[in-house]
């Protein structure tokens, strides 16, 4: 063996090993916050908060590669905050995704079923985004859920899915508020998160104790609510601008 493929080799192995502990140093930072997150559940408890939301840890996936990303297409998934991420239509014989046109916005607490994750080259741009495949009153879409860059990825999928059924992890709400929820609508009562499954994502006013207003975009029909020691007091219609 020549001392040319000898290097050769070394390198190969070197750039491998660096990879691995990449992904293996990223799993195990997403388990650690996890960690954080179920220690800071169990000192609310032992405080003594009252509201059992806290005490809910849905499940992730943690993808680092396509390949774990493929994941997501074994169980159902529900969107976690609505009309925020928008997806395209997905040409399923070429595997393409057409950036150029938006169909829409994920739902609040929409059930999808992932048929197939694929990597697309962005046009003019560049890049290559992670897609997700899901099908649609009988048409195929792509919403994407990461990125990749010269073989390293950032996947988001944990933060946009929950992959147990919202209505297991809350079902201590009480049925007049998944009503509300069914309904996307927002009651008296209700906290953020109760707001967030019912009309999708808000941007709140700075400040905000104890007194909260958050801007609702509620795709297209726009809500201001207002939170008192974080119950809505308040429902009001928001501006179009």
């Amino acid at each position: 063996m020549s001392p040319e493929t000898k290097q050769k080799i070394q390198l190969a192995l070197a750039l491998a090993i660096v990879v691995t502990g990449a992904r293996a140093g990223y799993i195990l930072y997403r388990r650690h916050e996890d960690y954080l997150a179920g220690e800071r559940q169990k000192q609310a408890q032992n405080l003594g908060y009252s509201n059992p939301d806290y005490y809910v840890t849905p499940k992730k996936l943690y993808p680092y590669d396509l390949k774990s990303a493929r994941q997501f297409m074994q169980q159902p998934v529900w969107v976690k905050e609505g009309y925020r991420y928008t997806y395209y239509p997905f040409n399923a014989a070429t595997r393409r995704t057409d950036f150029g046109t938006e169909a829409g916005t994920l739902l609040p607490i929409e059930r999808l079923e992932i048929k197939d994750v694929v990597i697309d080259a962005l046009p003019k741009r560049g890049g290559r985004q992670m897609m997700a495949v899901f099908q649609k009153e009988g048409k195929s879409y792509a919403v994407p859920i990461g990125f990749e860059s010269d073989g390293q990825y950032k996947i988001y999928a944990d933060e946009m899915f929950y992959i147990e059924d919202p209505r297991e992890l809350y079902k201590h709400w009480p049925a007049e508020v998944w009503q509300a929820v069914e309904h996307h609508e927002v009651k008296p009562g209700m906290n953020e998160l109760q707001a967030d499954f019912a009309i999708g994502m808000g941007v709140p006013d700075a400040g905000g104790s104890p007194e909260k207003t958050v801007r609702y975009p509620n795709g297209g029909k726009p809500l201001v609510v207002i939170y008192h020691d974080g119950k809505a007091v308040q429902i009001k219609a928001g501006d179009h601008s």
